[in-house]
């Protein structure tokens, strides 16, 4: 496996801290003891917990308005590889990518492929894109895709999924991601009982190439860039969709994708029923879609969906088997240290899920004690679990301190040496 950080320096870092870790990490397990907990095997279960990191994520996000290109940033699919690597090297969250396309196209897979297993990654769900324009294309979306009134558009949107499930095959994944940007702006624009008809036409479609082992996820967004209407809006059309297509069809949730105040968690919960949970792109939100840091703004509502998860993970839920992903636009930051530090967000709500007493919570519920059961909640909130995080790291030769390692390697500088300066657009917020 080639690392592009060189390990004697991770491990020269680690052993500096290694007296302070150790410290905090017996002190946290002596705390968790009286409690009747096992720290050995908690920090197992986050050793084995792992996230996708979107290829697009490495670069510089954007808005609406414009995009500032940073420093260093990949020219391709293998300088995403390069940095993608690098973040799973460090936080040991990451072992793989979710490419998107066109935008990673290459000539040769099989290369692209074992590039990635170089560098110790694999692929996750392909992402396909018929929100955008591409050089060349023959006709355009600026009226729809898979949605689009005109025949001719809807058949080319429908060849695109399908040539990113072939070339998913090609490096391994499972799983094709779903998301259109088809919508109206005016009222009276399009007939939205016909629009949702004709998507269902068209996925039917792409949903008929699926490989037998392969999953189809349906991606929602309440708007965005239709600000009338969305074809795919809520988890409701999501799920009337998904349960009309077939059952290897099943809704993804962005937690960015919603209404504001709406109940993410319930929505989790209510798809974990029926079965339905495709998984998550992680990310978090103040006033609309803004793909902040996971964990950034609602750490407790980032740690209340993953109580669902772990509570359907206890119970065995039928079909439970969600997929998970970061999906952020870094604007202000270094693209490495804000998926860095999501990845361990998200690992770290997943620790504090599994802390919960689930049998205490269950009689508290039981016995309508309101308050009690929210306690409960909130210990397994409020317990640091950072000495948990860094010792599953150092295990998996990971960094004790992510960031700090990080910035002390010179990683972005050499790159920004080696890679010239992007000019002009390219992927923004998705």
């Amino acid at each position: 496996m080639s690392h592009l950080i060189p390990d004697a320096l991770i491990a020269e870092a680690n052993a500096k801290a290694q007296n302070a870790h150790e410290d905090e990490y017996g002190a946290l397990q002596r705390k968790l003891a009286r409690a009747g907990q096992d720290i050995e095997a908690i920090t197992a279960e986050v050793a084995a917990f792992a996230v996708a990191v979107p290829t697009w994520g490495v670069g510089t996000g954007g808005t609406r308005f414009a995009r500032f290109p940073g420093p260093g940033e990949p020219r391709d699919i293998f300088d995403k590889l390069d940095d993608c690597a690098v973040v799973n090297q460090l936080a040991r969250a990451t072992p793989t990518c979710s490419p998107h396309f066109p935008w990673d196209k290459v000539s040769d897979y099989s290369e692209l492929a074992q590039f990635a297993r170089a560098r110790g990654l694999s692929f996750d769900a392909v992402n396909s894109n018929t929100f955008q324009d591409q050089l060349g294309q023959t006709h355009s979306y600026k009226f729809g895709s898979l949605t689009h009134a005109d025949a001719a558009v809807r058949a080319q949107a429908i060849a695109h999924n399908l040539e990113c499930i072939e070339i998913g095959k090609k490096l391994g994944s499972k799983a094709l991601t779903v998301w259109i940007g088809d919508g109206a702006n005016f009222s009276g624009q399009s007939n939205l009982n016909r629009a949702f008809d004709l998507y269902l036409e068209a996925s039917a479609q792409i949903y008929a190439g699926l490989p037998a082992d392969w999953r189809l996820f349906l991606e929602h967004k309440l708007y965005e860039p239709a600000f009338y209407s969305t074809v795919i809006s809520d988890w409701g059309s999501s799920l009337m969709a998904a349960q009309a297509l077939g059952p290897k069809a099943s809704c993804l949730v962005d937690l960015g994708h919603h209404a504001p105040n709406v109940n993410i968690e319930q929505i989790v919960s209510r798809l974990i029923r029926v079965g339905r949970l495709a998984g998550f792109h992680f990310n978090d939100s103040k006033y609309g879609d803004d793909d902040l840091d996971a964990g950034s703004i609602d750490p407790f509502r980032l740690f209340l969906v993953f109580n669902e998860l772990v509570d359907a993970a206890a119970r065995n839920a039928p079909g439970f088997n969600p997929a998970y992903m970061l999906d952020q636009s870094h604007n202000v930051t270094d693209p490495i240290e804000s998926l860095m530090q999501s990845a361990m967000e998200v690992v770290r709500a997943y620790a504090q899920a599994l802390l919960v007493d689930r049998a205490a919570l269950g009689l508290a519920q039981a016995q309508n004690d309101a308050l009690g059961a929210h306690r409960l909640l909130k210990a397994g909130f409020l317990t640091d679990v950072s000495p948990i995080l860094a010792e599953a790291r150092r295990r998996k030769r990971g960094a004790l301190d992510p960031i700090s390692l990080y910035r002390q390697s010179g990683y972005r500088a050499q790159k920004t040496r080696e890679r010239p300066a992007v000019l002009g657009a390219v992927s923004g917020i998705v």
